[in-house]
């Protein structure tokens, strides 16, 4: 599988250009929200997951190609991306063959370590999350690898902030009933002026998650804890769809390295892939051997069997 996969739209970051260095849900958190279901490898050691040389590789032929405005390259996929441990030097490869601004996401637990703070701080924005001020409920809502203590986290987020030359966007995933009552979130906000990120982003279980009791709040709900948060908080907003004149040759392979990395409704699809819902549709039913859906909140999302 390609580790370089879009452009695709992003609500936070517009066309993105995503990049992929670990293998699949290989995390150091297993959180109870994740789209992509249970983590199956659960550490926090780092390793060179995937070889630097086959991501520039194929970056490089990738951009040879590109005819489309991209906004970022973005460093995230489908596990924690800090665990590779050519992370820093791929990034200054990166920066060496384009002129696009490289943004990494990235769950924050390992940032701590002196040796990743250093490795990513040539990246032009850092979306770390934070989901939880105290060790119980980070316990209950990302289930971390043995050892990762919140507060060391947090600490670590800190350093950086202050290491840091470029943008800092602060994630928070709010899940019904874990995370969001006033006491954590009145908690958090004292985290977040330690932290000084340029942006807090609150976001909620939209697609379907690891765990069926991990719910969303309502839109209401977030306003009121955005008020909370302050100045600097946003609600990430619903995707606004934007047909997009990419991937005009799309086929079922296309399709499947989107479901591979997320569940996609049929609208993303069509959008990201900038063809017709019936001609999505189309696919979809050739695709049914390797394909399953399931209904979340109303709307149907496709992901592999």
């Amino acid at each position: 599988m390609s580790q370089i996969y879009g452009p695709v739209c992003s609500r936070r970051l517009g066309l993105s250009l995503g990049i992929d260095i670990v293998p699949y849900k290989t995390c150091t958190l297993d959180c109870v929200y994740c789209q992509l279901g249970r983590t199956t490898c659960l550490t926090t050691q780092r390793h060179e997951w995937i070889k630097r040389a086959k991501v520039v590789r194929e970056l490089k032929n990738k951009l040879c190609i590109l005819t489309e405005k991209v906004d970022y390259i973005t460093i995230s996929g489908s596990g924690e991306p800090t665990l590779n441990l050519t992370i820093g030097s791929l990034i200054s490869e990166i920066k060496s063959m384009t002129k696009i601004p490289v943004a990494l996401l990235t769950n924050g637990t390992l940032l701590y370590r002196s040796s990743v703070r250093k490795d990513i701080k040539i990246a032009d924005i850092v979306i770390p999350s934070l989901d939880a001020a105290t060790q119980k409920t980070f316990e209950v809502v990302n289930r971390p690898s043995s050892g990762l203590k919140i507060e060391k986290i947090i600490h670590g987020i800190e350093k950086f902030r202050q290491e840091f030359q470029g943008k800092i966007w602060l994630e928070i995933m709010l899940v019904r009933g874990l995370n969001d009552n006033i006491s954590e979130i009145t908690k958090l906000k004292n985290k977040i002026a330690c932290i000084n990120p340029d942006k807090v982003q609150l976001n909620t279980v939209v697609r379907p998650p690891s765990e069926d009791f991990a719910k969303p709040l309502e839109v209401s709900k977030l306003q009121e804890i955005k008020e909370i948060l302050g100045d600097r908080c946003e609600v990430i907003p619903e995707f606004r769809y934007k047909k997009q004149n990419i991937h005009k040759t799309a086929t079922k392979k296309a399709i499947l390295d989107l479901i591979r990395r997320r569940p996609v409704t049929q609208t993303d699809i069509a959008t990201l892939l900038g063809i017709h819902k019936n001609e999505v549709i189309k696919y979809l039913i050739d695709l049914r051997p390797k394909i399953k859906c399931k209904d979340y909140t109303g709307t149907k999302y496709y992901s592999l069997k």
